[in-house]
């Protein structure tokens, strides 16, 4: 497999953190190396989160410079068109159109931005923008919008189904398996 960045963005409490672990997770699951780095300063306060997790037959640093990521896996739409300058020319955003809008807008300081998934289809070679609360709640339960939208990006991994089945199964408290697995399957299916 050659060398795959993702680049998974959004604010603090969507579950971006437990996604990159389960992605790094499934890449040494089928064999390979796997970096990964996070920045997540005032996550804790609804600020944005960034990680990053490489993987190949060896990898040595998970840093990625612009023009460098394969994939942005996004979990709220501002922070897309935020990291979009990360993504290569070639490569593909999965988004979750959701809007959380921050401080600043909030407070009426400043506007958020309109037409958002055209300006990212301008710097993607394909968007594909999910409703991924919409589809956490048609399961029942909207923590799991992360692994909806892990399924959508796995998708497009040529990982083996059954490492993300296994990974999901071996990560999660046994009462909460279940709604996980649907969920990875709906993002999977989407």
């Amino acid at each position: 497999m050659k060398e795959t960045s993702v680049l998974i963005c959004g604010v603090g409490g969507q579950g971006i953190l437990l996604a990159s672990d389960l992605l790094g997770k499934v890449a040494i699951e089928a064999g390979l190396d796997a970096k990964k780095s996070e920045v997540h300063g005032m996550a804790q306060r609804g600020g944005a989160v960034v990680s990053i997790v490489r993987f190949g037959e060896k990898i040595y640093s998970p840093i990625i410079g612009e023009n460098e990521a394969d994939f942005i896996l996004s979990f709220e739409i501002l922070e897309t068109l935020r990291q979009i300058k990360f993504l290569k020319k070639s490569g593909i955003c999965i988004v979750n159109n959701y809007e959380l809008p921050p401080f600043s807008v909030s407070t009426g300081i400043d506007k958020y931005p309109e037409n958002i998934p055209e300006e990212i289809k301008k710097h993607s070679k394909e968007m594909f923008l999910i409703n991924g609360l919409e589809l956490a709640r048609e399961i029942g339960n909207s923590k799991t919008v992360n692994v909806i939208l892990l399924g959508a990006l796995a998708k497009r991994l040529s990982f083996p189904k059954e490492c993300w089945i296994k990974t999901i199964k071996e990560h999660f408290p046994p009462k909460i398996i279940d709604i996980n697995l649907k969920a990875f399957e709906l993002g999977y299916n989407s």
